[in-house]
This record gives structure tokens, sequence and C-alpha cells, in this order.
């Protein structure tokens, strides 16, 4: 027969539920040695969890009040943060769908027929989204678009979703 161990822990078993009610019996007994005034101020650790592996106590975390920054507008901060990302600006003068047969027939001096008219206003693109309207001009010998019209933020969030 085994003799108990002289520190007064039990022997380790295979079987976890007896393991379980063992330690559960162990902290019943360490309890009742306290007396009723230390057992109530005491909390016991889950029967489940070893007392070595017991998590902390939470605490919530106390911030100290956020003020806005006096010296710059609202948002201004942010909006620096964004200045500086490269963006594609793209003018549109048309679109049309063709067959791949009617692509591959193309040459040097092909026409291709798009779906704007003359002197209507050739859309303004950035990243693919249209953002204005506007017409081709030319400055220095070189192509460039006076703006004749902005779309407005509702309706560019109208297009995206």
């Amino acid at each position: 027969m085994a003799e108990p161990d002289p520190t007064g822990a039990q022997a380790a078993t295979s079987d976890p539920l007896v393991a379980e009610s063992a330690m559960a019996d162990d902290w019943e007994a360490a309890l009742a040695e306290q007396g009723p005034e230390q057992a109530a101020a005491a909390d016991p650790p889950p029967a489940a969890v070893p007392q070595a592996a017991a998590q902390p106590q939470a605490q919530r975390a106390s911030f100290a009040q956020l003020q806005p920054d006096g010296g710059a507008a609202p948002g201004t901060e942010q909006l620096d943060l964004v200045m500086d990302i490269p963006v594609t600006l793209s003018v549109e003068l048309g679109r049309t769908k063709i067959q791949i047969r009617e692509l591959l027939q193309l040459a040097q001096g092909s026409v291709v027929d798009l779906d704007r008219l003359a002197g209507e206003p050739m859309d303004v693109l950035v990243n693919g989204f249209l953002i204005a309207r506007g017409e081709v001009v030319l400055v220095n010998d070189k192509f460039g678009i006076r703006l004749t019209d902005i779309v407005s933020p509702t309706e560019r969030a109208r297009r995206l979703g």
C-alpha cells in the first residue's frame, strides 16, 4: 500500500477527473483550516486551472481626455498625411466596344468610332474614378485640359456604390 506524501500533496493520477476532484478537495480542506473570515476573503482558483497558471485579474485602464489642438484647423493633420500620395490622373477621350477580330484588323490609319460627339467634354479620371469633365486645350505645344465641371462628392460616392 502506498504511503501518503509527507508534504500533503496527493500522487498524480492518469485520470484527469480524479486529479481535478482531488485538487478541489485540497482547496476545500485548505479553506476550512483558514477559518470563516479568511475563507470568505480568499478566492480559490478554478479547479481546472492549477495555481501556477491562474490568470491575473484585469483592471480597467484610465486615459486622459483628448483635447483638440488649438494651433491647426480640425482635420488638417489627417489631410497632411495624404498630400504626398501619388495618384494617376487621366483624361478619357471616349470609349467603344469592339470584337477581338476587329481589334486584330486595326492598322496604321484605321479609324475607331468612339461613343462621344465632337465638342463634348472629356472625362477626367483619378485612379479610374470620374472626378471632373473638361475641354482639351493646347498650352506651349502640349495638350492640357480646362476643367468645366467638377463631379460633386455625393455623385462620386453614388458611382462608387
